[in-house]
């Protein structure tokens, strides 16, 4: 199952408000799963609506944003069959946590192993039945995961991931770290605005109000972030799991040209590239 081979239904059940505010026409359940180093995590399960379950959809999102950003797919996915989850991650949306904080990138990446790890117990789940769907800074996280943990999971569906934020102040990357190195981790605040993100007017003013959306990232996150996907991007070749990877053809966030690489190199047996606009 990939995203592009959605399945059709029929079923238009009542619309139900999700915490963020926004519609689904399934309503959601709220759970919370302990990581290795006792944080409670947050997230969201919208369970199958439809015959017998089939498997499950793993939602995973931006940086600075939540789960309930992306509750809208559960309905445009058109997936009655299947379970759908989504996660906030530590330091987002109603996890705990100082905003846009995390140990390390790597201890983020041991929550989705944890998180997956959580779902096989608690909902019945097999890996083998998951395909995950990540934003940005999501899609690193869950491509990361993929490769150094290489759960045999359904598939992959990467939108727009951060493997190159565009920082646009000259030698930003390099200044974090020194100033890092001289007084220790630090937050930075998001440039970035919802029109960047959207071109939908709905999601660009539900962003603007979302008191979940919180601007701030840590240094060592970013820097590790940074890392983490150039490490990645290097050594796709060692993800075999079926990757659909969708691209922004003019994008202010992030930057194409690693995305591209990283597909190119990817080992995966059936890959899939589309260009948005």
């Amino acid at each position: 199952m990939t995203a592009a081979a959605a399945l059709k239904s029929p079923l238009r059940p009542v619309a139900a408000p999700v915490a963020d505010g926004s519609l689904t026409a399934r309503p959601p359940t709220e759970h919370h799963f302990d990581t290795h180093d006792g944080q409670s995590l947050f997230y969201r399960h919208w369970p199958a609506t439809q015959g017998v379950r089939k498997g499950a959809v793993l939602l995973f999102h931006r940086g600075h944003e939540h789960g309930g950003r992306m509750a809208h797919l559960v309905d445009e996915l058109q997936l009655p069959e299947f379970d759908v989850f989504a996660w906030d991650a530590r330091g987002h949306g109603r996890s705990p946590g100082a905003r846009g904080f995390s140990p390390s990138f790597g201890t983020s990446v041991r929550d989705v192993q944890t998180f997956v790890d959580h779902l096989c117990r608690a909902h019945a789940l097999r890996v083998q039945d998951l395909h995950v769907v990540a934003q940005s800074v999501g899609a690193v996280l869950a491509a990361t995961w993929v490769h150094d943990y290489a759960p045999p999971i359904r598939g992959l569906t990467l939108a727009s991931p951060a493997f190159k934020v565009k920082l646009y102040v000259p030698f930003a990357r390099s200044g974090i770290r020194l100033w890092q190195a001289l007084r220790g981790p630090f937050f930075v605040n998001s440039y970035v605005k919802p029109t960047l993100l959207t071109h939908d007017a709905a999601r660009v003013a539900s962003y603007q109000r979302d008191p979940l959306v919180a601007r701030p990232i840590a240094s060592h996150i970013l820097l590790g972030l940074y890392e983490a996907a150039e490490r990645v991007v290097a050594d796709a070749a060692a993800i075999t799991v079926p990757v659909q990877m969708m691209v922004s053809g003019a994008d202010w966030v992030v930057h194409r040209a690693p995305q591209r690489r990283f597909f190119d190199r990817l080992g995966s047996t059936v890959k899939e590239w589309h260009d948005l606009p």
